[in-house]
């Protein structure tokens, strides 16, 4: 592939005004209006007393541009000026400068960003209600927790401090910030972002999981969940808040413990005749009986956690041993020893299976490190809270939009639906006075396109 024209330095001109190059936003932005997302905003965010007047002014129409300048790829507050480029205002109404959107993040404090959590959760069920986001969630729910650190750079960010994370499979000291999050997701769907919570990157990995779990599983139940829901987490997240927030929640759980004597003493109770290989990478299946061959076994134990506490409970500890690669020529196998606490009904193998799904709360933390969250763009912490908090929301909103537009991109990452979806060049033109979007000929998601279009703009909502 080559350029096919002969051009001068005077060649390319920015000079076209009725040229949009993100035509996807509106159909977004109608789903947007359709789940209430701009009424719950006004509902739930007030902000009384502002550090710089008139600063806090219209919060909804200047979180709304925040939010749809992220679905547009911007990861800073700089970026989301491409919304006031070519027809872009002439198709929005309230669209601000990125320094007017700065200056609102600034003046989100703790309790403001707990506000804007209350307008995630609600619009995730608005959204679960309007579209299958959520598909089969009467059936059975799976919520996930787990932390990010997010690192950072310089001395200007405010609660940037060293926490513990993973390069390359090994610990070390990183400065930066931790996000919490809880994610749903259903056998069906992909999972979405039922809460968000920045803290200091030193903050201890389960420190206030219990009450974002309630919080999830009270979502989950307004989001239409009648069934089951399991709570998957790691070792950070197996302790007494969150048993306790799963069993008053009537969810079930599937915790990894860490390992201590009594866990030891469990597992080396287990008789040697109780281990059954399971499916694992690399596993084969004996052709006479069927039987997995495998490097991987799991069986189960019952366990009483918290024995010496008031939320002593006695349920299944359920053990992975894998051998260890370390010492592949040992005259016997080594094992490496992975368990996790769990009160659910599925036969152990299954049990296993179903929680190392809890690595699907990372394809979530991949999408917003290749979005929104590329970077914290402020020195303020409250700032960064809330913009943490409009790239969960934004996320929610995109992958909403690729379940409307069809299979193929109902599971899809969120630059690819940015890209198919949303980053479609359009030419605006009024003939008659009826505004009309000239799109390219032979885009390759078009008739993807045309479904958003048409069930977000063309949609009639019951009465």
């Amino acid at each position: 592939m080559r350029v096919s024209h002969r051009f001068t330095a005077g060649s390319a001109r920015f000079d076209e005004d009725n040229l949009v190059s993100d035509a996807g936003l509106v159909p977004l932005l109608g789903l947007a209006e359709q789940t209430r997302l701009p009424q719950i905003i006004a509902e739930k965010v007030s902000i009384k007393t502002s550090r710089i007047k008139s600063g806090a002014a219209n919060p909804a129409p200047k979180l709304m541009g925040v939010i749809a300048g992220m679905c547009a790829g911007a990861d800073s507050i700089d970026d989301l000026d491409v919304l006031r480029a070519g027809g872009m205002p002439i198709l929005f109404d309230g669209v601000y400068a990125p320094s007017t959107f700065g200056t609102l993040l600034r003046e989100f404090s703790f309790g403001h960003a707990r506000q804007l959590e209350s307008v995630l959760r609600e619009h995730v069920c608005a959204l679960a209600e309007r579209t299958e986001l959520l598909a089969g969630i009467d059936e059975q729910v799976f919520i996930d927790i787990d932390s990010l650190l997010r690192p950072v750079y310089g001395h200007a960010k405010q609660g940037a401090s060293y926490g513990h994370t993973k390069i390359a499979g090994k610990q070390v000291l990183r400065k930066g910030l931790s996000p919490l999050a809880t994610t749903i997701s259903t056998e069906h769907s992909a999972p979405v972002l039922a809460g968000m919570r920045l803290r200091a990157g030193k903050t201890g990995s389960g420190k206030g999981a219990g009450r974002m779990l309630a919080q999830a599983i009270a979502t989950a139940r307004t989001a239409g969940a009648t069934g089951k829901i399991l709570v998957r987490g790691d070792s950070a997240y197996g302790n007494r808040a969150v048993v306790r927030a799963c069993r008053r929640g009537n969810a079930e759980f599937s915790l990894v413990m860490t390992k201590n004597p009594a866990i030891a003493r469990a597992i080396a109770s287990i008789p040697d005749t109780a281990w059954t290989p399971v499916r694992y990478p690399g596993a084969v299946q004996d052709p006479d009986t069927g039987a997995w061959i495998s490097d991987a076994e799991v069986a189960e134990v019952p366990y009483t956690a918290f024995a010496h506490t008031k939320d002593r409970i006695t349920a299944r500890l359920v053990v992975r041993r894998v051998k260890d690669a370390r010492y592949p020529d040992a005259l016997f196998p080594v094992w490496r020893y992975h368990p996790f606490f769990t009160n659910s009904t599925l036969p152990t193998a299954q049990a296993d299976i179903v929680h190392r799904r809890h690595a699907i709360i990372e394809t979530v933390f991949a999408d917003l490190i290749d979005g929104p969250l590329a970077h914290l763009p402020s020195g303020h912490f409250g700032a960064n809270s809330a913009w943490a908090l409009c790239a969960a929301i934004a996320h929610n909103l995109l992958h909403a939009a690729g379940t409307v537009a069809g299979r193929p991109h109902a599971r899809a990452r969120g630059a690819t639906l940015r890209r198919r979806l949303i980053a479609v060049p359009a030419r605006l033109a009024r003939p008659a006075r009826q505004a009309v979007l000239h799109l390219p000929t032979g885009w390759p998601w078009a008739r993807a396109w045309l479904q958003l279009w048409d069930q977000a703009l063309g949609h009639t909502p019951a009465t």
